[in-house]
């Protein structure tokens, strides 16, 4: 399961702290399950409508081939997934998914490229999706693997929002599921994105192997961060959003396989974003008419 966060631009109860220590943490995820949840919400009722819930759409724009060997990916060229190598999609069909998107209550389209990193003539055609998608009147969110200054500078030029690069794990555990770069590569590029005035959206992934310090060093390393991001896994929302308060925490790939139950507590421990559609990339995502009705079952509404 796959959650991230990422920060918005006002925040109601005073400047998160960017300097909580891997004990704290750990004295977090050691907390008894109904304190921690409660201390979560109360978080989360300082800085947001708990009744709200922001609706993304995330469409693959440019989908297999990717050089990098991510474990959980089924994108990676280093494994035989059943995934094949396609071609950037054009303008128009990418601009008629984000229309479908918007018709079906999503206030934010977001547009994934399987790559390592972006060649400079790709960009160019992800910055014409960009500023068509905000023409629509919706936030825009990319991930394109690593960037470098100028390519972030280009991003934040064509009125890009948001750009997503995950940390995925802690610093130790990741070398276990990626070889193909460095935890450092990531962080440069989270340090791009930030310098370039673009907001970040970052989080990680739970349940690939990690041990309990594994959640607690990616969630230290994401709290600690200059700028937070924008998200037992209920435990891992709830310490995520005490420790990032202003966040949004958004529920990502995996969802399919959760009961309802859970999502619920996901919402209560802090959760306030969900993925909207059929498929998020190559993954299944729940449809759009049972996600509706859990929020209607819920009183959540969709966040405008």
């Amino acid at each position: 399961m796959s959650l991230s966060h990422e920060i918005p631009p006002v925040v109601a109860s005073g400047l998160p702290r960017n300097d909580w220590t891997r004990e704290e943490v750990r004295a977090l995820f050691a907390l008894p399950f109904p304190e921690l949840i409660f201390r979560a919400a109360q978080v989360h009722r300082d800085n947001f409508d708990p009744s709200e819930v922001q609706i993304s759409t995330l469409l693959s724009i440019k989908t297999g081939g990717c050089p990098e060997d991510c474990a959980y990916c089924p994108q990676s060229a280093k494994f035989e997934t059943g995934v094949k190598a396609e071609k950037l999609l054009d303008l128009e069909a990418v601009l008629a998914e984000a229309r479908a998107a918007k018709a079906g209550g999503a206030s934010r389209f977001c547009m994934g490229a399987a790559w390592r990193s972006p060649k400079d003539r790709d960009l160019e055609k992800v910055c014409d999706m960009v500023e068509g998608v905000k023409a629509l009147g919706m936030e825009t969110c990319v991930t394109l693997g690593m960037l470098t200054g100028e390519q972030a500078k280009r991003l934040k030029t064509c009125g890009l929002d948001y750009y997503n690069h995950n940390l995925d794990t802690s610093p130790e555990f990741y070398g276990e599921i990626i070889t193909t770069r460095t935890y450092q590569d990531r962080l440069d590029t989270l340090g791009h994105v930030r310098a370039a005035g673009i907001n970040v959206c970052c989080g990680g992934i739970v349940g690939m192997g990690e041990k309990l310090d594994d959640r607690v060093g990616m969630i230290a390393t994401l709290a600690s961060l200059p700028v937070h991001p924008e998200s037992d896994f209920v435990r891992t929302i709830a310490v995520a959003r005490i420790t990032m308060p202003a966040s949004m925490v958004r529920l990502s790939a995996g969802r399919e396989d959760m009961s309802e139950e859970t999502q619920a507590l996901c919402f209560l421990a802090g959760a306030n974003s969900i993925f909207y559609g059929p498929k998020l990339l190559t993954a299944p995502n729940p449809e759009r008419d049972h996600d509706m009705a859990l929020l209607d079952k819920l009183g959540l509404h969709a966040m405008d």
